[in-house]
């Protein structure tokens, strides 16, 4: 029974904190809130130290890894791995099949426009780069630009159109899900599903981390009903989290886990330095070690940038502005 118990504690990995959200990465913080829902008992930890590598978010536990980047994401992975599995009541379900698909795609894909595309990527860099030198964590930004224009199938020709599908096909997701909820307090079979989860951290996001002036929060706000919705979640999810120890932050790299203002707010007394150990040596040099590769993976990049005569590989002139 205690073998049991101890493999139900996981670890999620996410990247940090920020915007009032337990976690600002749009792809982690559903991940978060399915665990949430669940009620699965785990320990939340930060990495610093790959910004931009598609394993995160992922789940640790033991010999047990589930990374963002395999099997179709973590919460698959946790689905079909049998270790919490909030969708066995509504799988079959085709409109349960149909809002999941609405909600992975039409808002996943408007989130990845407004953060990379559509705005002045300020929450980009919060979320993203904010711990590293601002030249390397700008040029990763720029290069992140131009990934996302070829995830979405954005041109220079076909941009203004593009934009339109993408807020076009966000206001009827927003739509159709505002009617299947109505007043319930969740959108199937009256319990949590990956659905809640997955729509839930998108909301969050689009509400808390994007800017002011963001196209894709106005058009959620005109559906007070998936508002109401988000905001009661995050009040008994997110906010309740904040003052319990129900998703305790930890992590065992130093170099993952902000550190506290009040940390360096006095100079302590006189003490014998402390001897760095092994482990915290080890972390210290995969720091080192990330950030020479990522300076030589965009020298790289901005080889091929220059060295490009018939423009294969651009930038638009706008994602230096």
């Amino acid at each position: 029974m205690e073998e049991a118990k101890e493999r139900e504690k996981l670890t999620l990995v996410t990247r940090k904190s920020s915007f009032g959200l337990p976690t600002s990465c749009p792809n982690c913080l559903p991940v978060y809130l399915y665990l949430k829902f669940s009620k699965t008992p785990f320990d939340l930890a930060f990495n610093l130290i790959n910004p931009d590598s598609d394993q995160i978010p992922y789940v640790e536990s033991g010999t047990y890894v589930a990374y963002n980047n395999e099997k179709g994401g973590v919460i698959r992975s946790l689905i079909e791995d049998g270790l919490v599995d909030l969708d066995s009541q509504v799988r079959g379900i085709p409109e349960w099949v149909s809002a999941k698909a609405m909600v992975d795609s039409w808002l996943a894909d408007a989130i990845l426009y407004e953060l990379w595309v559509g705005s002045d990527g300020s929450s980009a860099h919060k979320i993203y780069y904010s711990d590293l030198p601002w030249p390397l964590g700008n040029i990763l930004y720029l290069k992140q630009v131009h990934v996302v224009k070829q995830i979405l199938g954005i041109t220079k020709d076909n941009a203004e159109r593009r934009e339109e599908e993408i807020y076009r096909n966000a206001n009827d997701a927003f739509s159709a899900l505002s009617t299947r909820l109505g007043e319930q307090a969740y959108f199937f079979d009256n319990r949590p599903t990956s659905l809640d989860a997955v729509f839930l951290g998108h909301a969050l996001f689009t509400l808390y981390a994007l800017p002011d002036n963001s196209v894709l929060r106005s058009k959620l706000l005109e559906h007070d009903n998936l508002v109401r919705y988000t905001e009661k979640h995050k009040l008994e999810l997110v906010d309740s989290s904040a003052s319990s120890s129900s998703g305790t932050q930890s992590q065992s790299d130093p170099s993952s886990v902000p550190r506290r203002p009040s940390q360096w707010s006095s100079k302590p007394k006189s003490k014998p330095k402390r001897e760095k150990t092994e482990e915290e040596k080890k972390f210290r040099r995969r720091a080192k070690y990330f950030l020479v590769t990522q300076l030589v993976a965009v020298l790289v990049f901005l080889s091929l940038l220059g060295g490009s005569g018939d423009a294969e590989v651009e930038l638009d002139e706008d994602d230096y502005e």
